[in-house]
């Protein structure tokens, strides 16, 4: 008799386990091979994605900032260039990213579900089109390799932090 309860406690274990959602998933990385790495993966403790800052020149994505909830994460990539920064609407988040590169990023363009398409950079190279695996998932933080340029990006998505109200 203590095996079979010791079974089912084991069984229902398992399923329990077996249900739980999944909601992170992971794009990329897409650009070339040279840079180092970087990853905002603890920056999204601060919040959801609200900004984007990207420094782009002729021909190249030349460097990243994003905002997460109030603070801003370290720069990455290169000097050279025009600075663009967007602003998110409160609530609004990236849904989608899609671009171009050739040894290097060349294009971004961030997609939100309130159908704003923000684009940074030139249309030249091989495409991409990253989105998340699961439903209600948005783009949390990002990652890739960098060094007087964007080499490569990674796109990382989650569900919106539900404890963001000031955001």
């Amino acid at each position: 008799m203590l095996t079979i309860a010791i079974l089912t406690l084991l069984c229902a274990s398992a399923s329990a386990n077996a249900i739980q959602v999944r909601s992170s998933s992971y794009n990329g990385e897409y650009g070339g091979g040279g840079g180092q790495r970087f990853s905002h993966s603890g920056n999204q403790l601060e919040g959801p994605i609200t900004a984007l800052r990207v420094r782009v020149s002729r021909y190249y994505i030349v460097g990243l900032q994003v905002r997460y909830g109030k603070v801003w994460s370290d720069y990455v990539g290169g000097k050279s260039g025009d600075l663009e920064e967007i602003f998110l609407h409160p609530g609004e988040s990236v849904i989608q990213v899609s671009g171009k590169y050739k040894n290097y990023l060349r294009k971004l363009v961030f997609v939100t579900d309130k159908g704003r398409y923000l684009p940074f950079g030139k249309d030249t190279g091989t495409s991409f089109n990253a989105v998340p695996l699961y439903p209600n998932t948005v783009l949390r933080f990002i990652s890739g390799r960098a060094g007087s340029l964007i080499d490569a990006i990674g796109l990382h998505w989650d569900v919106y932090p539900s404890d963001c109200s000031s955001c």
